[in-house]
């Protein structure tokens, strides 16, 4: 009798141990080995601050291939406590699955909260006003030309006010110095790229410059949505851009890191982080005294304005199903500290969301990033809705059948609202 009644306390022992250390173990999922090492000081602190142990689950590296691995583990409930989201399109379809904790309450009261610029709190927001991301990076994009290749040439290097003077710009660097005038990332193989560091820079000039109406469709069939793809056709028609190599499978390769150090393309759309791992210190093929040769322009509007584009990269996220949320929301704070958002500037090259981190001595070393974070106040961004994956994927798909030249501007337009219909059913699409 006195063994069994051990026996069974054992067990009770046993059990309760177990479910104390699940309760003390976070699982993180992350990516690369540079988020990783960026993560690095924050996953310490977060283990010494609260005695629980992180352990740091790798998935694929690519984008795409890790997105499809995180939906594919949220979906069947195996998904980590934490994770990042790769690109902002698929928040909102993410909160629409349920997969996210709401933090709203626990953001708002973090002490980090009020000194993050005003964009990063606006982006954070979903469609139902609940905020259900850490946003504590950003990612801002503009047009990178070479300057010492227009100037060599005699070609002007102010700031293209319209869409048109951006286009004559390219054809005038093509015709006087035989390198391609400006890319726009396009095509499937660019994946959600084709969307997020291409195709919205020029939409938030135009006269579609939103693509969620008041009742939460999707505003596809709007002229300023044709026009966008005119200038693609424009662009490819002329041969100013190259096309080739984003037919391949990696698009980015040829144009980006062979082609731009060159000086062979003269032009493209980038991000802060271009100055230092696509051309700078950290990249394989550097371009020499890269903050002086290359220069900045904003994304002209259609017919005016100038334009700043504002991201979040890679916003942290606390999956619905975790067993601890409380803690994991204790972590996901921790991950939008000043000190995290320097370790992902260093080593990734986004903007800190929080206007102190101008502050820190650290941050300050990143030269090439100081000036690109101060401006991070003008930025403008698209509100985001449930779809905009797949308005993403459209967009892809439409501007691949540009690339290939199969279709005009309004056959592209029709690509990507026929995609979203079909995918997510017309009752979506306004």
């Amino acid at each position: 009798m006195k063994k069994t009644v051990l026996g069974g306390l054992c067990a009770i022992l046993l059990s309760a141990v177990s479910t104390l250390a699940q309760a003390e173990t976070i699982r993180i999922a992350n990516h690369g080995q540079a988020g990783i090492d960026a993560m690095k000081s924050t996953v310490e602190r977060i283990e010494k601050k609260y005695g629980v142990t992180v352990e740091v689950i790798e998935y694929p590296a690519p984008d795409k291939d890790y997105l499809t691995k995180l939906l594919t583990e949220l979906g069947a409930g195996n998904a980590p406590d934490l994770f990042s989201i790769p690109t902002t399109a698929a928040v909102a379809d993410m909160v629409e699955a349920g997969y996210l904790t709401p933090i709203t309450k626990e953001f708002k009261a973090w002490d980090g909260y009020a000194n993050l610029y005003d964009v990063a709190k606006q982006l954070a927001v979903s469609p139902d006003g609940e905020t259900y991301v850490m946003p504590f990076m950003l990612g801002i994009q503009e047009i990178y030309y070479r300057k010492d290749v227009l100037e060599k040439a005699g070609i002007s290097t102010e700031q293209p006010k319209t869409w048109q003077e951006l286009l004559d710009r390219a054809a005038e660097i093509k015709h006087k110095t035989g390198a391609y005038g400006l890319l726009f990332p396009a095509g499937v193989s660019w994946g959600s790229g084709a969307f997020d560091e291409g195709f919205q820079h020029l939409l938030v000039g135009s006269e579609t410059p939103q693509l969620v109406d008041a009742d939460g469709k999707l505003d596809l069939n709007g002229e300023g949505i044709k026009d966008v793809f005119n200038v693609y056709k424009e662009l490819i028609d002329k041969d100013l851009m190259p096309t080739q190599p984003l037919l391949g499978p990696e698009p980015w390769v040829v144009p980006k890191y062979q082609m731009f150090p060159e000086g062979k393309l003269a032009a493209t759309t980038c991000g802060s982080w271009c100055y230092i791992f696509d051309w700078g210190r950290e990249s394989k093929n550097p371009i020499p005294e890269v903050t002086k040769v290359v220069g900045t322009w904003t994304v002209p509007g259609q017919s005016s304005g100038q334009y700043v584009l504002a991201n979040l990269a890679a916003p942290w996220a606390v999956n619905s199903k975790s067993a601890n949320s409380e803690l994991a929301i204790k972590a996901l704070m921790e991950i939008g500290s000043i000190e995290t958002q320097v370790s992902y500037a260093a080593r990734i090259g986004n903007i800190p969301a929080s206007k102190d981190a101008a502050d820190n001595a650290d941050f300050q070393k990143l030269t090439e990033l100081v000036p690109i974070h101060a401006a991070a106040g003008n930025g403008v961004f698209l509100k985001q809705a449930s779809g905009f994956g797949t308005v993403s994927e459209g967009v892809a798909r439409a501007t691949e059948a540009m690339l290939r030249k199969e279709t005009d501007a309004a056959g592209a337009q029709k690509i990507l609202v026929d995609y979203v219909k079909e995918t997510l059913g017309d009752d979506m699409v306004k």
